[in-house]
């Protein structure tokens, strides 16, 4: 198990390496002007300023030259500091959030943080029992219900969904509202008095003993949870439903029940745990997509998450941001495959002897 881990670990360098260059190579389709964004924040009007600013930061340099100094840095001898530099957190400046791009992503990330585990949960454990419910009942009444939820589930586009949600509960019933968080405990998390631990309001606000803010951020992502978890539990149950299906056709669950084991112990114990590597895969990806920002649902909701952010920049044709966003999520990306190898390897031994 050690020495699978350590090649998966041993990859991960080189596979990091090649998201840089790609992302940097796109960087490329830019003009030297734009690429500015990377260096200073204020872009000047004239001319002459600007091809001292390229001149300055060797944005005509040859290719290698530019990506090992927005890799690494260059030294700014004007400023008499370093500058830029991916490997020391310098993202570039954000022309959309008027804010460099790292802060932007400190500041929204946790919201996307919070969304996903409060999320995580429903998404998981509702669609798998769908699945392994549907497929124990093949063909029966139960297991047309699954399939039909199943298929309206997919078909139904997230925008459309979460509009629905937001005309029922908000603008006729006025229970859930969209956003993080009302305005009137707004200033409460911003004041001295508020001790931020996690920048997870409903972490921290319970940590502050006020269960006042805790249950209003949590009415604020209930329709986002709801309409992240439909959307995912159709996906996940229809996976699930076919690997369990494939699974109580095996001979080692034919042979269970010849012993005379009860229904209960041959599901939950034979069949359901070999039927879960294909599912682990695509709970994986489901975790990725929430962790990466949820674009559709955050901007449906105006929840301030990183999904509605790379949203605004890519409206504002902020390009710079927006490769910003896809260098942070490539990483997520690759260190959730790690995370999903490994549970591969626990789910089915046969994968740490390849």
């Amino acid at each position: 198990m050690t020495t699978y881990i350590l090649r998966r670990l041993l990859i991960m360098p080189i596979t990091v390496f090649g998201v840089t260059v790609m992302i940097f190579g796109m960087l490329q389709f830019l003009s030297p002007e734009a690429r500015s964004a990377l260096y200073v924040r204020e872009i000047p009007k004239n001319d002459a300023a600007m091809d001292s600013i390229i001149r300055r930061y060797g944005l005509r340099d040859p290719i290698y030259v530019q990506y090992w100094r927005w890799l690494m840095g260059a030294y700014d001898s004007q400023a008499g500091q370093m500058v830029g530099g991916v490997l020391r957190g310098d993202l570039g400046y954000s022309r959309s959030a008027s804010e460099p791009v790292a802060s932007l992503i400190a500041r929204r990330f946790p919201a996307t943080v919070e969304l996903a585990l409060w999320s995580v949960v429903p998404i998981l454990s509702v669609g798998i029992w769908l699945g392994v419910v549907a497929a124990v009942n093949h063909n029966r009444l139960i297991d047309q219900l699954a399939r039909l939820f199943s298929i309206v589930g997919s078909s139904l586009p997230t925008f459309v969904f979460g509009l629905l949600m937001l005309m029922i509960f908000y603008a006729n019933l006025h229970w859930l509202p969209p956003g993080r968080l009302s305005d009137q405990f707004k200033s409460v998390i911003d004041s001295p008095a508020f001790a931020s631990y996690t920048r997870l309001i409903t972490v921290d606000s319970l940590l502050n003993r006020r269960p006042d803010i805790f249950w209003d951020a949590l009415k604020h992502m209930i329709l986002p949870i709801l309409t992240l978890s439909y959307i995912n539990w159709a996906t996940l149950m229809r996976v699930s439903r076919s690997a369990m299906l494939e699974t109580l056709r095996q001979d080692y669950v034919t042979t269970a029940r010849a012993k005379g084991l009860p229904e209960k112990a041959v599901i939950n114990d034979h069949a359901r745990p070999n039927a879960m590597i294909p599912v682990a895969t695509l709970a994986g990806f489901t975790i990725i997509g929430l962790l990466s920002g949820v674009i559709i649902t955050e901007s449906v909701f105006a929840y301030p998450g990183m999904g509605r952010a790379a949203a605004d920049a890519a409206v504002q044709l902020d390009v710079v941001t927006v490769l910003a966003f896809a260098l942070v999520n490539s990483v997520i990306l690759i260190l959730a495959f790690l995370v999903v190898d490994v549970m591969y390897a626990f789910l089915d031994p046969r994968i740490r002897l390849q």
